[in-house]
């Protein structure tokens, strides 16, 4: 296999790995997937910028229930992986069904950005009324 293939395999299987962290909220593995210069950025909110910002936000997520991350599809190259999802969790007591496309920019096997493109309109329902 070609050096550019086993590249785009173990970026493949990192980001698999960093999905089912999620679900589990393994939080040390999950911040471990990222560069120390890292971005995170769900795009309808501000970026998160740095591994320590990163961490700290992942850290925050201790107390909301696991949930499934259905990934549809996921292609992934030398430097890109990008998956269509549906995340399924819970927000404040309510269930919320979040269809994702993640794009994942990867530097030496690491996460260097990650973007997600999705409406918040069902998170914010998941909160609406409840203040």
């Amino acid at each position: 296999m070609p050096a550019s293939d086993d590249t785009a395999a173990g970026n493949d299987s990192l980001v698999s790995g960093f999905m089912r962290a999620w679900e589990s909220r393994d939080a040390e593995f999950i911040v471990g997937c990222f560069t120390e210069d890292a971005v995170y950025h769900s795009v309808p909110l501000t970026p998160i910028v740095g591994k320590p910002a990163i961490a700290e936000w992942v850290r925050g997520f201790a107390g909301v229930p696991p949930g499934r991350l259905e990934v549809h599809r996921q292609v992934a190259s030398e430097t890109v992986v990008m998956n269509e999802r549906v995340d399924r969790i819970t927000l404040n007591g309510r269930a919320v069904v979040l269809p994702i496309c993640g794009v994942f920019e990867m530097r030496d096997g690491r996460i260097h950005a990650w973007r997600e493109y999705f409406d918040l309109a069902p998170a914010k329902e998941a909160f609406a009324g409840s203040g």
